[in-house]
């Protein structure tokens, strides 16, 4: 599940952000000081963009900043971003993102409950709105594991 990958030090609330660039290495800067993921796997995610387009941006102003795993993903986590003004990834359709969830993923297969989570989350428009009201992550955290309980 989700909330098991996710911790408070994870989540972010109104973060600065110059671009987009600045956005997925801010977001995912909690993940590499408790060494969840590499330098390198940040340098991947940074470079799949600019490589492949926005692939990460999946769904209206949300970004999932990942690579694969052997481009540094030491522990599965999830982070929790929000900004505190959204930034262009180049995304026609979902543009500009204001969320953002950094995933390390240790191998292609052992995230996908986590990630089916997510994604029945982000459908959810109460979540998205009490996600922007949240004060503290802790706040964040139980709104997840709230979500969560109703899957």
């Amino acid at each position: 599940m989700l909330s098991e990958l996710l911790d408070k030090d994870f989540v972010q609330l109104d973060v600065e952000a110059s671009d987009w660039e600045d956005a997925v290495v801010k977001a995912t800067r909690p993940l590499l000081d408790a060494e969840k993921i590499t330098a390198s796997y940040v340098e991947d995610i940074v470079a799949g963009v600019r490589e492949l387009g926005p692939y990460i941006v999946i769904a209206p102003h949300v970004a999932l900043p990942h690579a694969r795993p052997e481009s540094g993903a030491l522990e599965p986590a999830i982070g929790v971003v929000t900004l505190s003004s959204p930034v262009e990834f180049g995304s026609k359709d979902n543009d500009p993102v204001k969320y953002l969830f950094p995933l390390s993923a240790t191998d292609n297969d052992g995230h996908l409950g986590a990630l089916q989570s997510l994604v029945e989350i982000l459908s959810d428009d109460d979540f998205f709105s009490r996600l922007e009201h949240a004060e503290t992550p802790e706040e964040v955290v139980a709104l997840v594991k709230e979500k969560e309980g109703r899957l």
